[in-house]
């Protein structure tokens, strides 16, 4: 998530950013450190899954449109969904909310007995 939201702060950087640039972005979003190799293998499974390319003779990168798209979708489903649904244990939360987390529990949890996937703790 702090990837796709630091991807979000280049959407107006006209010139790209660097591996540095952004490493700073995650950084500040994360609290916590995150190491330039870390950064680097981040880049280059963007740049193999077409959300980024980078730029002839520099260490620059851009967002291609499609990564444009996921960044804003990511950074989009979390603040309007992911944020509100997890204060559903808050007594304010309304009880659509709580029914939607519901569902959503629900489907999730179907969807990994089916993939065969190990239950979470």
């Amino acid at each position: 998530m702090a990837l796709t939201g630091a991807l979000c702060h280049t959407l107006l950087a006209a010139t790209g950013f660097t591996n540095k640039h952004l490493r700073v972005l995650i950084a500040g979003l994360l609290g916590s450190d995150y190491r330039p190799n870390q950064m680097t293998y981040d880049l280059r499974r963007l740049r193999l899954s077409g959300l980024v390319r980078r730029l002839p003779r520099s260490n620059r990168y851009l967002l291609t449109p499609d990564g444009i798209r996921i960044a804003i979708f990511y950074t989009k489903v979390y603040h309007l969904l992911l944020v509100p649904l997890t204060a559903v244990d808050q007594p304010q939360a309304p009880p659509d909310l709580r029914a939607a987390l519901a569902t959503i529990t629900g489907h999730v949890d179907q969807y990994a007995i089916r993939a065969r996937l190990p239950r979470a703790a």
